[in-house]
């Protein structure tokens, strides 16, 4: 989500040489911020500073390729100021089934394009709902208090959606993400949000901070949107039951005239109409042309997940 933005502002520390046995150390040499401190679900026996925990085997990951998205029947984008002017008419009869706009960011900065988006997604009929990207150095109040200033409580939008990503780019948050503090205050925020919308709260999640923060079923009561651009979520989210997976970022849309995050529904067409009606009381249209599932064409070699550690370059890029 965040990529598309400031293109690897969602990743940080990756699970390291810090994370190569028990305890909640982290390796002070490693620079980047904000700097984990937790104990690590699986361990890097590499002791590679690339990695990220892997729950198949290594010899199995050429099955798990992210173009497996594929075999999912409902497909998405997320979308904020930096996809421009969208003609939601011509998303909407592409086939994507459903949007997730950007609304606020920390206690103060709304997305540009939010009000013309949300109005205009409705107004083509694309079900839609926004998302709040978590700046960990505001309390959680002042972050959900804003975000329900700005997005109306209306039944037929999907659940907002609490964006949460380490930020180690951030000239102003140099918070270090203790799990214990972060789990705190993402409940306060999802209750919060819940609340007030009436609606269960989605979690959207990078690789690194699920591994780092939300793993072992944490805060699983709560549907989670995960993020995987190489691989099915199952190579890094485990047996983590989730409802919306990110399966790339540089994804093509009519409608959209630049690069766009593309998502799918967990589920078929029919378990989508049913989750549809469940949390809006809309009717979700039926999958009616070819265009409805969006065509794949990366090879496996172009399947890269976007960290950055993978990604060096990203870190001086990003603002």
């Amino acid at each position: 989500m965040r990529s598309n933005e400031i293109f690897a502002a969602a990743a940080a520390v990756l699970l390291s040489t810090a994370l190569s046995g028990c305890g909640s150390a982290v390796d002070p040499s490693y620079s980047a911020r904000p700097r984990f401190a937790t104990s690590a679900p699986l361990v890097n026996t590499r002791k590679d500073p690339t990695y990220l925990a892997y729950a198949v085997p290594e010899s199995q990951l050429h099955a798990y390729p992210a173009t497996r998205s594929a075999e999912f029947s409902v497909h998405g984008v997320d979308v904020s100021k930096y996809q421009g002017d969208i003609d939601w008419q011509a998303v909407k009869e592409s086939g994507v089934g459903f949007a997730f706009i950007k609304a606020t960011e920390g206690g103060d900065a709304l997305d540009s394009k939010f009000q013309r988006n949300w109005a205009a997604a409705k107004a083509a009929g694309v079900p839609r709902g926004a998302y709040h990207f978590v700046y960990w150095c505001r309390p959680p109040h002042e972050e959900t208090g804003f975000f329900k200033s700005v997005v109306p409580a209306e039944p037929d939008a999907l659940p907002p959606v609490l964006d949460v990503e380490a930020t180690p780019t951030s000239r102003t948050c140099k918070r270090t993400l203790y799990r214990e503090e972060v789990l705190r205050d993402m409940r306060v925020m999802l209750e919060d949000l819940e609340r007030h919308y009436g609606k269960k709260p989605i979690i959207y999640s990078s690789v690194d901070f699920y591994q780092a923060i939300l793993h072992s079923g944490a805060l699983a009561e709560y549907p989670i949107w995960v993020r995987s651009t190489k691989y099915h979520p199952a190579v890094r989210y485990g047996d983590r039951k989730w409802t919306f997976w990110q399966y790339r970022s540089d994804g093509h849309v009519p409608g959209i005239s630049v690069a766009v995050d593309q998502n799918t529904f967990n589920g078929s067409h029919a378990q989508w109409r049913e989750w549809l009606a469940d949390q809006t009381g809309l009717k979700a249209q039926p999958v009616a042309t070819a265009a409805a599932k969006p065509i794949d064409d990366r090879g496996i070699e172009k399947l890269i997940e976007e960290d950055p550690a993978m990604l060096p370059s990203a870190m001086k890029n990003a603002q």
